[in-house]
This record gives C-alpha cells, structure tokens and sequence, in this order.
C-alpha cells in the first residue's frame, strides 16, 4: 500500500468503509496517523476496528483538531450533514485522491495524469496505461476506476500513475497538481449534487486550476462547454479534436471504432507524447488494446460477424455513439440488441442514428415501447430475451455484418446488473463461435 510520513501523528475521521475507505484506514493506521472510522453497516465497522482504527459517527463527535475527514465520492457535500460539521470545525473533507496527492513526496519520482469529463474517461484512462505499459513504462491506473489507490504497492522511480477523476473526487482534492490534466468532454451530468450545469462545469474546470504553470492541460474541443474552459486556461495547454484522427488510422484499431472512440484516442496520444513515448510505441498501444468489459468490448467473430458487448449503455444517450460507430458500408450492416429496463428516456439521443440499423432485436420490459417509438424506421424483431435475440442476430446476420448488444437500458429486470448482462452475451456470443469451429 502507499504510505506517507505526512499523516503521522495526526488524526482523520474518515466516513464510508467501502473497498476506498477501508484501504484510506489503512494507509493512515500503518502511516502513524490515529483514525476515528464510521459505516452504516455493522460488518464494515468491524473490519474498520480490526485495522486499529476507532469507531464513532463523526457527526457525533468534536472535529476540532482533526487533519481531514475522508469521504466517499459518493457522500453528496451538498446535501450531507457532514459538509456543515466538518466546516464548523475548520476541517477540510477531503477524498482518497487529495491522500495520495499529499502522500506524493515520499514516493519514488513519478507523474501523475488526471483524467475527466462526463463520457470517456474511464476509456482514456485505460488506453493511456496500456500504452504506456506496452512501451515499457511503469503504469497504475487509480481513482475512479480499478482498486482503490492507496491499496496500490507504489511505481518505481520513473512510473506513471493514470487516474480517472469523477467530479466528486475532484470536489474533495485540494492539492493534486496533475502533471498532465485531460478533459475528454462536458455534457450535463449529476445535476442533483451541483448548481445547475455552470456548477457541474465549475468542477471539472478545477482540475486544471490546481496544476503549477509548467504543467500540461490537454482538453478535447470539440463541444463548446470544454471550448469555454480551455478558453480560461492560462498555463501549457493543448486543445485537441475527434476531428484530428485520420479514419484509416483509427481503422488499424479494433477496439477504438466510432466518433466517440476517436476523441479518447486523440486524447490518450495527446498525453503519451507529452510522457516522451514515440510514434511507433503509440501506434502499438492503440493497436494492441482491448477495450474495458462491457464498453464497446469486441468480443469476437461468430456466424460472419463481429460481435460488440456494450452492455454498459444503459440509457440511449449512452448507447446513441455505438450506433454512430458503424454507419453503412455502403448497405447497413448494424443488427442491434436493444431493451432491459427503460429509465425512461426513451430513444431520441439514439434516432438519427437508426438509419445505421439493419434490424433491431428488442429484449425485457422495454420491447412494447421501444417497439412503438421505433415504427417503421427500422426492421424489429421482438426477441424477449438476450438468448433469443443471440440466436435470430446469428441467424440473419451476412459475412461482414456487425452485432451489437447497446441496450439503452437499465438491466434488473433480467439482470443483477450491466455486467452479468455484458457477461451472458459474451458466453453466448463465444459459444456460437465454439460451434462453427467445432470446438463445443
């Protein structure tokens, strides 16, 4: 884990024992710091008191004197009693990722990439580890994504730490000087926890505002709120564009199709030439990568067709760029799996799109009203479920078509959750692969 002379002898609440917060308790415990922890749930006090920290709800406890109080990203500072308590007391609330930034001196010499926006960001963070890490380079991925980054064994002198950064964990950070800060792009989100969009903007924007004037901004321009914020930058800054990838380059990229793809590529390049990496190594890393589960996973070819996984669409918006990846060439070749639990948003971020669909294979709760939006734009085929659908996708689909399961749905009503329905696709997909080699 990392540790940091920093914390010794003084005293955190942290609030929320979650994978983050348990590995925040001990990070401080074996730094010398004392720990005052709280949860809700019994089973993760326990687990709290079994790391030498001590337990009571900080809310009910004098915070005079304390170095911070950790929370969860997912504890709302505008809503939570907490915000208020902690002020009172002169306390800063503080997140895991403001503890690495203060824990960054005592470990070997490295960088650190920050890296944001509304969508995107967990594919840039991912891409630029592999890249890096293809290249020889020492690379952790943290933050948002992966295992909590104070449970992380640190990176050797040289290495590089890629963090993904949700709005809330930067609220909580007041000292990460990103070496390199992105932002991918900016569309509304999380409106519950801010005011209004230009508090939601705000947020993102402070990445770049804690960096020192020799460190490097990089925001992707290609909406006019990221324009805005890379417009108030006043330090190295680097504006780049979707519009800058050349289509027979992203075409050598198996798991960087479409639009959206193009921007996180041009982003992750963006900052691995500024990390010293060189063409070659760069086109290697995007060549080689595979996509995180569940987002526009290539799964493989089966029944003459590529199979995409991108069960993580979980609302159209979300699903609206899988559809805009793979446009006519020059017939439609699209048969999309579509369907679960609607959240009510229907599918008009997904429509101008439906002329890239070949046929729609609907599944769960949604097939009567996805069924009734779509008309008579695109074939329908109301298959119920996700194996019915698998098999009539399979059994229409011609050499060099494209099957994509982007369900612009919530998946409870036939799933635990997005995963195990990215996971019973996946089976299926590679089952029907098994049989056409005779492997089953």
């Amino acid at each position: 884990m990392i540790t940091s002379r920093a914390f010794a002898g003084r005293r955190y609440a942290v609030l929320g024992l979650a994978r983050s917060g348990l590995a925040t308790v001990e990070t401080l415990v074996a730094s010398g710091a004392g720990v005052t922890a709280w949860d809700n749930r019994e089973a993760a006090r326990d687990e709290a008191m079994a790391l030498n920290a001590d337990i009571a709800d900080p809310l009910e406890i004098d915070l005079v004197g304390f170095a911070g109080v950790v929370v969860s990203p997912g504890v709302p500072l505008n809503r939570h009693p907490i915000a208020a308590h902690a002020r009172e007391a002169h306390v800063p609330v503080i997140g895991d990722v403001e503890l690495f930034a203060e824990a960054r001196a005592d470990l070997p010499p490295h960088k650190v990439v920050g890296i944001t926006g509304t969508n995107g960001k967990s594919t840039v963070t991912a891409l630029v580890a592999h890249m890096l890490e293809s290249a020889g380079v020492p690379a952790l991925m943290g933050g948002n994504i992966g295992l909590p980054i104070l449970s992380r064994d640190p990176l050797p002198e040289g290495g590089v730490y890629v963090l993904e950064l949700s709005s809330y964990q930067i609220d909580l950070a007041h000292s990460l000087a990103c070496d390199v800060a992105v932002l991918t792009n900016l569309t509304p989100d999380h409106l519950d926890r801010y005011d209004g969009f230009a508090g939601y903007a705000a947020s993102k924007a402070r990445l770049f505002s804690l960096q020192h004037r020799d460190q490097v901004a990089i925001v992707a321009v290609d909406d006019d709120p990221s324009r805005m914020i890379a417009g108030r930058i006043n330090h190295r800054l680097h504006r780049v564009s979707a519009q800058d990838i050349d289509p027979a380059d992203q075409a050598r990229w198996p798991a960087l199709q479409g639009p959206h793809n193009a921007q996180n590529a041009v982003c992750a390049i963006a900052v691995c030439r500024m990390l010293g990496l060189n063409d070659e190594e760069i086109e290697r890393g995007l060549a080689t990568y595979r996509a995180l589960p569940h987002r526009m996973e290539w799964v493989g070819e089966a029944a003459g067709a590529r199979w995409y996984n991108d069960s993580k669409a979980t609302n159209a918006a979300s699903a609206a760029p899988a559809l805009a990846a793979f446009p006519p060439a020059p017939d439609q070749r699209l048969h999309w799996i579509a369907g679960g639990q609607a959240k009510g948003d229907g599918l008009s971020a997904c429509r101008p799109w439906f002329g890239h669909v070949k046929r729609a294979y609907l599944i769960g709760e949604a097939v009567e009203a996805f069924a009734a939006e779509i008309g008579d734009a695109i074939p329908v085929d109301r298959a119920g479920d996700l194996v019915t659908a698998v098999a009539h996708a399979a059994a229409a689909a011609e050499p060099g078509d494209i099957v994509l399961l982007s369900p612009a749905c919530a998946s409870f009503d036939q799933f635990r959750d997005y995963e195990q329905r990215g996971d019973a696709f996946r089976d299926l997909v590679r089952a029907l692969a098994g049989r056409a080699s005779g492997d089953g």
